[in-house]
Order: structure tokens, then C-alpha cells, then sequence
């Protein structure tokens, strides 16, 4: 699991705070959730820049 959250950008002392209920919510999909596509990807960024 630690992996995992790695993988996401999640660091070791943000892995252990979290709850399982919020461990849940960031590494299940939504049923019925299309995946982000690159387009609405584009989409993200521009309207949230991360000033980066």
C-alpha cells in the first residue's frame, strides 16, 4: 500500500495520517466512472494552473 501511495504522490507521513476510510476513497474508482481522458485533463489545467 505504501507503494502504491508513493506512486501517487502521496508521502510517507501524509500515507500514515490518512484513515482507511480516506485510503479507500483514493484508490477506488467510482462505479460508472469513465476515466479522466486526456482532454479533460487539458481542461484541468488550464482552469486550475499550478503555477509551476
Amino acid at each position: 500500500m505504501l507503494r502504491l501511495a508513493a506512486a501517487m504522490g502521496v508521502a510517507p507521513e501524509a500515507f500514515w495520517r490518512l484513515s482507511l476510510k480516506e485510503w479507500r476513497m483514493l484508490t477506488q474508482v467510482p462505479r460508472g466512472t469513465a476515466p479522466l481522458g486526456r482532454d479533460g485533463l487539458a481542461r484541468l489545467m488550464e482552469g486550475w494552473p499550478d503555477g509551476g
